[in-house]
């Protein structure tokens, strides 16, 4: 039977690499977002908002998915509203789903904040020892990982679909405008460090400075969110998703400065965050945009200082046991300084950064 999937947040990080593996693997692929891209070959563009059920409706009428996979998620200033309004979000889409039928899987993309705590407490309090396993529960506290759990877990035992949650570290992967993209906002750092002679220095902490951590390659989530809906042994489960390897960020902050021709800057111990040291760069970005034909002109589109520097200003090591999905024969790997690499190349070639 050919798989129909409906990705929530096709334009994010995750659901544009999610979409162009399953096209890739001969799903039949819809795409929903706001402003959903309309140049991915073999995806449908739905244009809705999760937070307004009647254009849902509207736009789902005809839309009869198998799987459905949600991906997406709205910032807000407090967790109660971060809380309220990804809830609803997830509510609302597979509320507008039901009429149709036919949904078989749900699967959610959460994080490691789901260990961590949300951005209000985050890293902070009682956590449980790394590595992560997806055995070590909820944290005491309120996050709306959970809430979107909740919805999903509630929704399946009404309608009876299966369901899968995916929990990655920082993922790195292609996409514009994206409120947490560690790669690209490296990408344009270095690239400005180059261009003005600035020192390219590390912004974050001692702890992840010298100790252990991993990352997501997007394209690995992807395929562990399609190994996770087409597995039977994987229905109901949360999964970490990491690339498979760790390391430290003193090994791979030279790696990346090898890659666009900078200097490393020596590490103090000294925390300089991002958001300070590209504070009024954006002009300098919008000169180099036009100088070199760049696609994107505003550094506020490409760069999310405060995520990458949320990342790598925390103050305790973070790795991620892999052991469950493994178990159940995912076995997939990825380098992650070939992750960053790729990614740096594509930007290049897509003339994001010269």
């Amino acid at each position: 039977m050919t798989r129909t999937a409906l990705i929530a947040g096709v334009s994010g990080i995750v659901g544009n690499n999610l979409a162009r593996h399953l096209v890739s693997e001969g799903w039949s692929v819809a795409g929903l977002a706001r402003r959903p891209p309309a140049d991915m070959p073999g995806v449908t563009p739905v244009a809705a908002d999760l937070l307004d059920p009647g254009s849902l409706r509207e736009a789902l009428a005809e839309v009869r998915p198998t799987d459905v996979f949600i991906t997406t998620w709205l910032r807000q200033e407090t967790e109660a509203e971060n809380i309220r309004v990804n809830g609803a979000m997830v509510r609302n889409l597979l509320d507008a789903l039901r009429p149709n039928g036919g949904v078989q899987h749900v699967g959610l993309v959460t994080g490691l904040k789901h260990y961590l705590g949300p951005f209000e407490a985050y890293g902070k309090g009682t956590l449980p020892a790394t590595p992560f396993r997806e055995d070590q529960g909820r944290l005491d506290i309120e996050n709306f990982y959970y809430a979107q759990e909740d919805e999903i877990f509630a929704a399946a035992a009404r309608d009876g679909f299966g369901w899968s949650v995916h929990r990655p570290h920082t993922i790195i992967g292609y996409a514009l405008g994206n409120a947490m993209n560690m790669g690209v906002t490296l990408a344009v750092y270095a690239t400005l460090c180059r261009e003005t002679g600035r020192p390219f220095r590390f912004p974050g902490s001692t702890t992840q400075w010298n100790g252990l951590t991993d990352m997501t390659d997007a394209r690995i989530l992807a395929r562990q969110i399609a190994w996770a809906a087409t597995t039977p042994a994987a229905r109901n489960e949360a999964f970490n998703i990491v690339d498979g390897d760790v390391f430290r960020w003193s090994w791979m902050w030279g790696r990346i400065a090898d890659w666009f021709g900078v200097e490393p800057a020596p590490f103090d111990g000294t925390i300089l965050p991002l958001a300070q040291q590209m504070d009024g760069a954006a002009p300098l970005w919008a000169e180099l945009a036009a100088r070199h034909g760049l696609k994107e002109a505003d550094l506020g589109r490409l760069a999310s200082a405060w995520h990458t520097d949320a990342d790598l200003g925390r103050p305790i090591e973070v790795v991620t046991d892999m052991s469950k999905s493994r178990r159940l024969g995912f076995l997939d790997y990825q380098a992650t300084d070939d992750a960053f690499f790729d990614l740096f190349a594509r930007l290049r070639a897509e003339r994001v950064i010269p």
